[in-house]
Formats: C-alpha cells, structure tokens, sequence
C-alpha cells in the first residue's frame, strides 16, 4: 500500500525534475562508494594493530584469475603484498599514518559527494512545493462560485498553508531520503554477499521481523493526521470569524464565549496531534533498539562463523562487515520514519486533491464562438430560466426578461427574492437548472467565460478591494501592459475614470496620491470611498455590460449622493442590470421588474407600477 502510494508521489511530482533526480542519486551513490572505501582502511589498520601483518602473501596477476571470488581474493591479496611492503621499507607508524591520510580524504570526498546530492534535491523539494501551491491557487481561482458556498473559507485557506506545508515537511523529507537511502542499502548489502553470504543470508531472515513491528507502528497515523488537518482548517476557520466580526463581537461582550469555544478546539487539536507525534517519534528508538537487538544475534552468528573449525571470515573482516552493518542501520530507520512522514503526508495531500478534483459544473465550450465586447448589438436576455441552489428549494422560477441594448433594468423586490441569483447568472458564476440566457440570440454558454465577462463590469453592495495602491486596485480589471484608450496614458485614464466617479478629490488628498496602500479590505478608506474606487475601477474598464448590485444600499446621505452621480456617468448608453433597495435611485430605469419569491410578479416603469397598487407600490410606501 505505502508502496503503490510513494511510486504514484513520484510518478505525479517527479518528472518535470527528472535531470536533478538523476543527478542526487548519482551523487549518492558515489557517497556510498566513497565511504566503503573509506570503512575499506579500516582492516589494514587492526592488521597492523593485532600484529597480523606478516601473512605469507604474493603478487596475483588479476589477468591469471577469473570469477568474481577469484578476483576479490587476488585484490585482498596484493593489497596486503603492498602493505607488507610499505611496513618492511617505512614500519608500521607510517603506514598508519598514510591509512589515516587515506581515509580522511576518502571521507572528504564522500562529504562532498554527499553534499552536491542534497544540492541537487533541494530545488526538486521547493519546485514540487511551488508547483502544489500554482495548482491549488489556480483551481481555487478557476472554481465556480457554488463551492464557495458550500466550502469554509478557513477550511479552503487551511488546505493552502497547513495540509501544503505538511506534504512539504513529511512527503517531500521522506522524498529526499528515498532517493538516497535505497541507493546506500543496496550497496551495503551488495557488499556484505560478497564479504559473507552465509551471515549476510542470516541478516535478511532477521530484517522482516524488525520490518514488522516497525510497520504496525505507522497503520493508523494516516486516520488520526487527517483529523489532525481538518482541526487545523477549524481553527483557521474560527480566527476568520473572529477577525470579520471583530466588532459585534466586541459590540455584544461575546469575548468569553468565544473564548471557551476556541478553547475547546485548540485542546482538541492538541490532543490528536499528541497521539500522532508520540506513534511518530516512536519510531526512531524503536528502530534503534531492534537494530541493536540485530547486531547482538549477528555478533554471536558471526563469532560462530570465525570460531568454526571452516572459518570463512576473519576477526578483522567481520568488524568491517560490522561496520558495513551498522551503517546500514540509520538508512534503514530513516526509511522506517520516511514511511510514517508518507502516512502523515497523504493525508494532506488527499485533502488538497479534494479540491484539485472537484470537477466545475461551470462547462467551458468545446468550440467556442468568437465574442469581442464591439460586437455586442442587441441586449440580453432570459428565457425561461429556473435555477436552485439546492435540489428541494428553488430560487428562480420560469423568469423571462428582455434586457436591450443602452438600457438600464432594475429588480427590486424582499431579500431572498432571487435579485442577486439574477446577476450572478448573466457572468455565468452559475448556470441557470433550465432555461437559458442569451446575448444577441446566442446562449452564452457558447462563448468562454473569459470573453463573456470581459464585457462586464460589475459593482457590489461591498466593495472588493486589495491591500494594494490606490491605481492598481483601479487598474485591477484592464490590462496595462496593452496601450491605454484614447492616446492617454495609464495615469492619465486612471485619474479620469476617478473624476467621473467623484473619487479624484479624496485621492490625491492622501498621503501619496494614488500610490497610497489602502489596507486589508480597503480598510484605510470610508464606505463611500470605496465604493467609489470600485465604480472607478468599473469605469475605466468601459465594459458594455454594468451589473450594479445595491451599490449605494450601505451609505450614509451624502456618500449616496455622490456615489448615485457617479453610478449616473457610469451607466449612460450602456446595458445595465441594476439590484437597488433604495428605490428611489432606480425611479429613471427603462423597466423595473418585482420579483417576489423567485418569480417577475411585476414590470414596468416607476409611475406604472406605483399606480398599479401592488407589490412596487407597498415597497415605495414601506420606504417613504
């Protein structure tokens, strides 16, 4: 299982950095190479120590020998032939001082090499990281607004920051000790057969014991992180809330409850994150103790080998094999505790590909029809459109409207009355459940969503602006690296679009002009202002299509006036949709529809429907 899950990690994350993967395992085999060499210094050395240099050894030619035993035996041989040499000519001191010599630089070149593969790994550990981020940002960007109905917003950022930070710190580490580890057993092992098949065969028997106990350990951490992240969203969720109702709860004394619910859920979290980090950390001692518990059965098999009446090892071979053994032991429990980071990872990582796969019920067309915003000719319009949020509740009903071109529509009507489900359809945010909406006779579900709302310009009842600069929040729907229109430059179209939107005047009074940062929100900035950025930002767009959602229902008189004067330059000669509660701002419209429990219960121009005494005419008395 963990298996399958580490080949599709590797499968899905690995190949655009294929070349560096190369490279690090490359790199880490020329360590592991290097640092046999290295243990390779020690058996001459408790030669000389032990006095068991005065073998009776000749020079082998290595073209007289064959097989691979033979060719080991004739190495060994003229290795110690060199070395009863050197101790005749120089003596032993200076012979040890030369393996000391040796093995330095074995173990500096074996650093190095260790060195260069972990250089070669990091860029692969943060481009993987970069590379989950681009794709999580880019679907959160590309889902519908449905999902973000039904999704928390901490649940959504948690999956950004905590659950991407957890694959980095648990799959990508255990990533990175894959693709060395394996490379080092291997070669270990490969060289104990050769020092000793017998003892070696024995080791293998022993390992999947170990192998065992050590995977029970890690079966339910996968459960218990999931948990773990899904506290964490809780969390965010909740500082969110907080943050966003900062001042009713401040307004209502609410701090103690508020206190106590958060309190509950952080010693929640805490709670399942020590079940979690307890099984994690047990597996490093319990590898130790099972490694030491290893080197105890393979001292007294391999005592058995040396004392046999057959010896096929020496005392000096055996304690490089021990050697050789030992180092295999912490590859062998990183690879253990690499395992467990995988658990704890997937877990993570399911939860991003929740969101990675969720499927838009936004449908892009297969070939899409051309649309340029000069090419809009007729108006707008809905034909027989229902939509529901839920299967059991609909929120429009059968609607037919007529929206032509240069003329503004208003709906008004009860909140929950469907105005702003309306809205949301013309730019395809939803798709009506039947019927259809079309432009210029043309289903609209035939153009891309990017062409679509290219003619749109759209001004909420809450202005959406960024912790940016005055002109690049008005600049935030155009894009300047193309000409700006008329000759002028795009200073010179950003100031213009705010004098039309009343907004010039506060601007340059700021600090610095319209390069001022306006805060988290806009924050910096009164309600009237900024929503008269937000219809500055929609002016200079020029769009052909201006939705208006309650634009002026959150203001005070004056910051009303001089918004509705903007509104007023804004939709002169184009098609606009207009949601109002105030309906004294709408009195001017082409046509005002009445919806009323999701149906058009009335239409018509103000003096018609007032004096109709219905449904218009209570809401404008209501209001008066």
């Amino acid at each position: 299982m963990v298996h399958s899950k580490i080949v599709n990690t590797l499968r899905r994350f690995i190949p655009p950095y294929k070349g560096l993967m190369v490279l690090n395992i490359l790199f880490n085999l020329f360590s592991t190479v290097l640092s046999l060499f290295s243990f390779a210094a020690i058996i001459p050395v408790l030669r000389i120590l032990f006095g068991l240099t005065a073998v009776d050894v000749q020079w082998t030619d290595i073209h007289t020998v064959s097989g691979l035993q033979e060719i080991l035996a004739a190495l060994r041989s003229n290795l110690y032939y060199l070395l009863n040499d050197q101790i005749a000519l120089h003596g032993s001191s200076y012979v040890l001082l030369m393996l000391g010599l040796f093995l330095v630089v074995m173990t500096g070149l074996k650093c190095g090499a260790a060195w260069l593969a972990n250089y070669y790994m990091v860029p692969i550990r943060t481009g993987v990281l970069r590379d989950l981020r681009q794709q999580l940002y880019d679907k959160i960007l590309s889902l519908p607004m449905g999902y973000f109905t039904e999704a928390r917003r901490g649940d959504v950022i948690s999956r950004m920051t905590n659950d991407v930070n957890e694959v980095e710190a648990s799959i990508m580490s255990a990533l990175d000790i894959l693709f060395k580890d394996p490379v080092m057993i291997l070669v270990y092992l490969v060289t104990l057969f050769v020092i000793s098949w017998q003892l070696t065969l024995f080791v293998l028997i022993l390992m999947p014991i170990a192998i065992f106990f050590i995977g029970r350990i890690g079966r339910s951490l996968k459960k218990a992180s999931t948990r773990g992240q899904e506290q964490n969203a809780e969390i965010l969720s909740s500082v969110d809330e907080t943050l966003l109702g900062l001042r009713v709860v401040k307004g209502f004394n609410a701090q103690d409850k508020l206190r106590s619910r958060f309190d509950t859920l952080i010693n929640a979290t805490r709670a399942t994150f020590n079940r979690i980090n307890r099984r994690y950390y047990l597996a490093h001692p319990l590898s130790e103790f099972l490694g030491t518990a290893l080197i105890a059965i393979i001292l007294w098999f391999g005592g058995l080998l040396i004392l046999s009446d057959h010896a096929t090892i020496d005392a000096s071979t055996f304690i490089y094999y021990l050697v050789i053994f030992y180092s295999i032991i912490n590859p062998s429990k990183d690879l253990s505790k690499a395992a467990y980071g995988i658990r704890r990872g997937m877990a993570s990582l399911e939860r991003i590909d929740a969101v990675l796969n969720t499927e838009s019920n936004i449908i892009e067309p297969a070939n899409p029809q051309t649309l340029q915003p000069s090419n809009f000719q007729t108006g707008l319009a809905f034909e027989h459109v229902s939509f529901r949020y839920q299967p059991e509740r609909e929120v429009l009903s059968d609607i037919n409207l007529t929206i032509p071109k240069g003329k503004t529509i208003a709906l008004v009507g009860q909140s929950g009355s469907g105005k702003t489900t309306m809205t949301d359809l013309v730019p395809r945010f939803y798709d009506p459940t039947s019927g259809l909406i079309t432009l210029d006779g043309i289903d609209i579900r035939r153009f891309t969503t990017h062409d679509l709302r290219a003619l749109m310009g759209i001004v909420c009842q809450e202005p959406v602006l960024f912790n940016d600069t005055v002109y690049n929040n008005i600049t935030f729907g155009v894009d300047t690296t193309q000409p700006a229109p008329n000759g002028m430059t795009w200073q010179q179209a950003v100031e213009q679009a705010a004098r039309i939107a009343n907004a010039h005047q506060f601007i340059i009074d700021m600090p610095e002009g319209y390069q001022t940062v306006i805060g988290d929100r806009g924050s910096r900035l009164s309600g009237g202002q900024r929503q008269r950025l937000s219809i500055a930002r929609a002016i200079l767009k020029n769009p052909p299509i201006l939705i208006l959602d309650e634009a002026t229902s959150a203001l005070d008189t004056e910051s009303e006036k001089l918004v509705q004067e903007a509104l007023e330059h804004l939709m002169a000669e184009r098609t606009t949709l207009v949601v109002a509660h105030r309906l004294s701002t709408i009195k001017h419209a082409d046509l005002i529809c009445v919806l009323h429990e999701g149906r058009i219960v009335e239409r018509g121009t103000h003096d018609d429907l007032y004096a109709l005494g219905g449904y218009y005419t209570k809401l404008v008395d209501m209001q008066q």
